[in-house]
């Protein structure tokens, strides 16, 4: 966990053996492997191009399904922060908020929540990135994956 204070600009978790190694690791290959199915064809190369693929394909599964299970854990999460804080014309209106709004208003302080959360319903702001630059005073979240 990180001491340094989160904001809009360095919220971002970039890991760089993720983002950059493994990238290059499954990609490189796989070009090549194109590059020799097309000059040289053959039921192999096909083949062998094809599992490369299907490897890329199960990598970004990999992270994008936790992400999900993720994004679902912070709209329940955000529910519950909302019934707590939300005043109680607000409340029933908690439906309303899809999932990426949520997402967007978890790094709001519960001070600005209930604030920023009517902006959001009474102004339709649907973009998670426009409603986490309206953050004022940002709410650290250093154990998302």
């Amino acid at each position: 966990m990180s001491d340094t204070p989160q904001n809009f600009e360095n919220h971002a978790k970039f890991v760089p053996a993720w983002h950059g190694w493994t990238t290059a690791f499954l990609m490189l290959p796989t070009l090549y492997f194109l590059f020799l199915a097309v000059t040289d064809f053959s039921l192999q190369g096909i083949a062998v191009l094809i599992f490369s693929v299907g490897v890329i394909m199960a990598t970004l599964f990999s992270r994008l399904f936790p992400l999900g299970v993720q994004d679902r854990l912070i709209r329940l999460e955000e529910q519950l922060r909302m019934q707590r804080l939300l005043p109680d014309d607000l409340k029933g209106r908690v439906t309303e908020f899809t999932a990426k709004q949520m997402v967007g208003l978890r790094f709001a302080s519960d001070e600005e929540l209930p604030a920023l959360a009517r902006r959001v319903l009474d102004e339709g702001i649907t973009d998670n990135k426009v409603i986490k630059q309206a953050v004022k005073s940002w709410r650290a979240d250093h154990q998302r994956i």
